[in-house]
Parts: C-alpha cells; structure tokens; sequence
C-alpha cells in the first residue's frame, strides 16, 4: 500500500502537462455552451455579455412570443420533422446496409468506399450541388412543361427544393455515413451462431430477425438513431444551400447573431442544447432499458 501512495505521488511532468491540455480541451468545448446557457437567464436590462442584470425567465418568455418578423416555432418544427425524418431512414438503411455487408459481393468495397466519402467532403460543397442538382431538375421540370403544352403548370411550378426533399437527401449524406460504419462495426462483431439456432429451432429469416438479431443489437440502432437526429438537429452547411424558401432552425439562428442584440438569442441557443440532450439521454435510458430487460431474460 504504501509503495502505491509512492507511485501516485510520483508522476511524470507529461502526465501534468497532458491534463492540463485535457482540461483546457473541456473547458474550450462546453465553456461558451456553460455561458450561453447562464447569459439566457439574464433579467429584462440584460445584455450580450458579463456582468449579469438579474436572474429571470425574461428572454424565454421574449423568445414565447417571437424574435422579430421571424417564426421561430415554425422553423422548429420543420427542424424536428426533418430530424425525425432523417433519424427514421438514416436507421432502416443503416441497419439494411449493416445486413448486406454480412456477406461479401462483387463491388462491395468500391459500395463501401462511396457510401462513406461524403464524411471527407467540405459540407459546403456537398450543399451546393445538392442545391445546383435541384436547380437543373426545375429547369428541365419547365422545359419538358413547356414541351408538352402544359403552360400554366410551367407557370406555377416553383421549385422541387424543399424540406423532405433536397433537404433530406443532404442531411442524409451526412448522417449516412456514421450510421453505416456503427451497423458494419456491429456486425462484424455479431456471432452467427446464434441465427442458426434459431434456425435449427424452425425459425424463419424474419423471425430469426425480431426475436434473436435485433434485440441483440438494439442498442446500436438507438445510438444510429441518436446520430441522426442530432446530426440533423443542428446542421447548417449542408441545408444552406438546400433547404429552399423555408429554413430550419439552426439557419434561423444563424441569421440572427447579426440582427439580434439581445439575450434572446441565448435562450434560444439554450433551448436547441436542451432539446439535443433530451434526445441523447432518453436514448440511453431507452438503451438501459433494453439491457435490463435482456438480463432479465437470462
């Protein structure tokens, strides 16, 4: 015991200097959400910085009400459709995907490798075309319009860009990629032994599926589905140049860092932090949940 006291005492100088770089990282990471959340409970005369005027829900019930000419709530709720959108389908085709890659098939590597090559992109660009791509579509939507004598529709048509449609292709080239690389680690660790009990017990593929493959894998497609809606919650660059005449929340937010001089903006910030954090901690109280009730099945 004693001799153990002597080894702690005795750490080597890089062990400092690796938690204080630590420590600098933390406080650097959730410093400005730990000051924003604080700022957000400033009282009515309360400004954009230190000191505080107050302590109140003033900004949250400002924010209640409005910021401005901009409907906030609507762009909420188009940001949690979206999100719960791109959780579902980021989930199914994870999952399919993580199923296929089980055995091997002709391309599968080349499959792989594009699957996945949106996460090295600049997020920018990939809005861009996504946005250009739409552009075309609408031009060549009017042209064949024209074509065919359909005038007043040619004349009515607006755009093909939209929430569920550019917007979720582009959210989904980033939410993809993550989901596909959890099911392929899952899956490559997933013993087959027990799918062929299953099957020596009478059991069909889709049975075999519900009863023995997903619940051992359900807390991997929580988290899949964690990743996809908080991937989605708060993405800017790849919406920007995708989403159309109607934008989700976190471009509306954007946009009002340079208008906004108020502390509304913080409670607006606090309440988007609070809404992810709610989404990671029911899933993994959804995920404990499903541990417990397997180890109870044992």
């Amino acid at each position: 015991m004693g001799r153990a006291i002597t080894h702690r005492e005795h750490r080597p100088a890089s062990f400092y200097w690796l938690a204080l770089v630590f420590g600098l990282f933390v406080l650097f990471l959730y410093g400005p959400v730990i000051t924003i959340f604080v700022l957000s409970f400033q009282g009515p005369e309360g400004g954009l910085t230190f000191p505080m005027r107050g302590v109140s829900l003033h900004w949250f019930a400002a924010l209640r009400d409005g910021v401005g000419d901009i409907d906030i709530w609507a762009a909420f709720g188009r940001s949690v459709k979206l999100a719960l959108a791109v959780t579902v389908l980021t989930v199914l085709f994870s999952v399919a995907a993580g199923l296929a890659f089980r055995r091997r098939f002709r391309g599968d590597t080349a499959v792989f490798y594009v699957s996945v090559a949106s996460l090295i992109m600049p997020s920018i660009i990939v809005s861009l075309g996504i946005g250009l791509t739409f552009r075309l579509l609408d031009t060549l939507v009017k042209y064949v319009a024209n074509a065919w004598g359909w005038q007043s529709f040619a004349d009515n048509w607006t755009t093909s860009m939209g929430l569920f449609t550019s917007a979720l292709g582009a959210h989904l080239t980033w939410t993809l990629p993550f989901g596909l690389l959890v099911m392929f680690a899952v899956f490559n660790r997933f013993n087959p032994a027990y799918e062929e009990a299953a099957r020596d017990l009478g059991a069909s593929p889709w049975q075999s599926f519900k009863h023995v493959v997903l619940p051992i894998i359900g807390p991997s497609v929580i988290g899949v589905g964690m990743f996809g809606f908080t991937l989605s919650w708060d993405e800017i660059a790849r919406t920007s140049q995708a989403i159309g005449d109607q934008n989700t929340l976190p471009l509306e937010l954007q946009g009002l860092t340079t208008s906004v001089t108020t502390p509304v903006i913080y409670a607006l910030g606090t309440m988007t932090t609070l809404m992810s954090l709610a989404v990671m901690i029911g899933g993994l109280l959804i995920v404990r949940a499903i541990a417990r009730k397997r180890s109870r099945a044992r």
